[in-house]
């Protein structure tokens, strides 16, 4: 990441304007009111990052002060003593308030506060921080009003302090030897998001294909205390320590509403199944690795710090990768798609799973069915919205597992309707641009785990132009297509324009074919014995905007699934 302005670091208080990243420790100084505020370091740290930008605006001599002649004013305008300020155009005093606090607003916030085995600390938490957004806005609006010379007649509650709060703790867990430094990093306990949270990064595409390397990437790992932290994971049935550099807290912290945070307890004593290393000053040709640790069975990634890792999707598919390449060596088969459980107004209930590659209509298909379906569908419960696994039950059954409790999904593919209705609980990141992404809840880690039976699996078909379902004959046809893995990429990635993907699933199986193929056709083996529907659905997305083509597609979805 380039640098411009010099970040600041103290044990309480960490402010990097290139991240639009600041840490707030409240364990290692905590303010309790405005006075303490306006005396406090931080304070002094954020007006000197404040002003060195405001440099270039010769028309405000209000800005052109040393940051301790600006909190004087400050102070001065907040007991009452006008004369050592009155030199200054009131106006133009509050102009630069206005601005200094957009100007901290921008970032994102995120406040720490250590655990201890404290469980007074857990209870109170949010209490704390609470206070914490209270006394930022008091400051704000004692200086607001006294320069203004009334008060306002319309308060906004905004998230003027943090855009989230975590509690963090050391666990003890049995690492193996070379991953000792891991060790110093402390785990996330609790989250408490302020939702809708609005994110930016100087990235929203994610390129290219995660590969092997001949090298553990823990070798590289040197990250000290302050600097790192861990988010560790439940992903599926697997236990993922994803640790991150802290000017990744966006995307460290928006997991949170992708996957559920393993306790204390399902922490302490174990050794994961996958560590992420998100953040590394570097990597082999400055892109994102893994490496299996076969000695001590544990599957280790590592994403490079730089700006095009900003983009969430960076986190999330290096957290799948991981996971699915696990479930490939577990004999189970990755599956990329979306999986729903739909009760019908009949009283018939099926369990759909929608597959392919990004862009190919997963999402659009499960929205257009529920928009055709009027009154006909009572409910429709996502098992899965991006990645699950297809494995055999003690009888050699199949049945389908979710990954995620949360949906990581593009703002274009929601309804206005399903947008605005989920604001109070989405992390929304860069909204204002070409594949804005949200992630939202979509169901508990026990209903998603839990073995899900399997009525009907469709590949999203969005390149030819047929309409409609259409059911493959037999397994050789079904998974040509399905292996075939063919879409018209819609710029969601680096791709555009017609491509193949072996199984539609860069995220492990494409790494691991090999062994991946065998557990494809033992599944479509044991589905066709079982006569469980398997075909495809053309969205026409590739090529038909409107959506029409899709809803009649939907129709016969509809058809199939309410009178078979």
């Amino acid at each position: 990441m380039s640098q411009s302005l010099q970040p600041i670091d103290t044990p309480a208080f960490y402010m990097n304007p290139d991240a639009n990243v600041s840490v707030i420790n409240y364990s290692e100084g905590y303010i309790q009111d405005i006075f303490q505020l306006i005396n406090s370091k931080a304070l002094l740290g954020l007006v000197k990052l404040f002003l060195e930008e405001q440099k270039q605006n010769a028309a405000n001599d209000v800005v052109q002060v040393t940051p301790e002649d600006y909190v004087a004013i400050l102070k001065a305008i907040v007991i009452d003593e006008t004369d050592k300020y009155d030199q200054y155009d009131k106006d133009k005093i509050l102009k630069s308030v206005e601005d200094l606090y957009s100007f901290y607003r921008n970032f994102f916030r995120v406040s720490l506060v250590n655990k201890h085995n404290n469980a007074v600390i857990k209870g109170n938490f949010m209490d704390i921080d609470n206070h914490f957004n209270e006394v930022v806005i008091d400051l704000y609006r004692a200086v607001e009003e006294k320069l203004q010379g009334f008060q306002n007649h319309t308060y906004r509650q905004i998230n003027a302090g943090t855009n989230a709060s975590a509690i963090v703790q050391s666990i003890e867990w049995p690492a193996p030897a070379g991953y000792e430094k891991l060790q110093n990093i402390r785990f996330i306990d609790t989250l408490m998001l302020r939702p809708p949270m609005m994110m930016h990064t100087k990235s929203n595409k994610r390129e290219g294909v995660f590969d092997a390397v001949p090298d553990n990437p823990i070798k590289k790992f040197d990250g000290s205390r302050s600097e790192w932290f861990c988010f560790p994971a439940k992903i599926g049935e697997s236990l993922a320590y994803i640790y991150f550099q802290r000017d990744y807290f966006v995307s460290g912290i928006a997991l949170g509403n992708l996957f559920d945070i393993a306790s204390e307890e399902e922490v302490k004593g174990k050794k994961p199944d996958e560590i992420l290393l998100f953040g590394l000053p570097e990597t082999e040709g400055d892109v994102c690795h893994y490496f299996h640790d076969e000695a001590n069975d544990i599957w280790v990634g590592e994403v490079p710090y730089n700006d095009k890792t900003t983009y969430f999707g960076y986190m999330k598919k290096m957290c799948l990768t991981l996971h699915n390449l696990h479930m490939i060596y577990e004999n189970r088969l990755p599956i990329h798609g979306s999986m729903v459980k739909i009760t019908f107004s009949n009283g018939k209930v099926k369990t759909v799973v929608f597959f392919g590659d990004s862009g190919a209509g997963k999402s659009e298909s499960i929205e257009a069915l529920q928009e055709i379906a009027d009154e006909k569908i009572v409910d429709i419960e996502t098992i899965f919205d991006d990645m699950g696994s297809f494995a055999f039950d003690k009888n050699g059954e199949v049945y389908a597992q979710g990954t995620e409790t949360g949906a990581f999904v593009r703002l274009d593919d929601l309804s206005s309707a399903v947008a605005f209705n989920n604001m109070d609980r989405g992390i929304y990141l860069n909204p204002e641009l070409k594949n804005a992404r949200v992630i939202l809840p979509a169901n508990s880690y026990k209903r998603v785990v839990m073995h899900h039976s399997i009525d009907m699996w469709v590949y999203a078909n969005n390149y030819d132009s047929d309409i409609g379902l259409h059911q493959f004959p037999d397994e050789e046809a079904a998974k040509a297509t399905f292996i075939a893995g063919k879409r018209k990429a819609l710029g969601t990635t680096d791709e555009v324009g017609m491509s193949t993907t072996f199984f539609a699933n860069p995220f492990g199986p494409v790494q691991e074919e090999a062994k991946t193929r065998p557990i494809i056709d033992k599944v479509f083996n044991q589905l066709y014995k079982d006569k469980i529907y398997v075909g495809e659905i053309y969205t026409h997305l590739g090529n038909d905007k409107s959506k029409d083509s899709l809803k009649e597609s939907a129709k016969e979805l509809l058809d199939q699934l309410m009178n078979n």
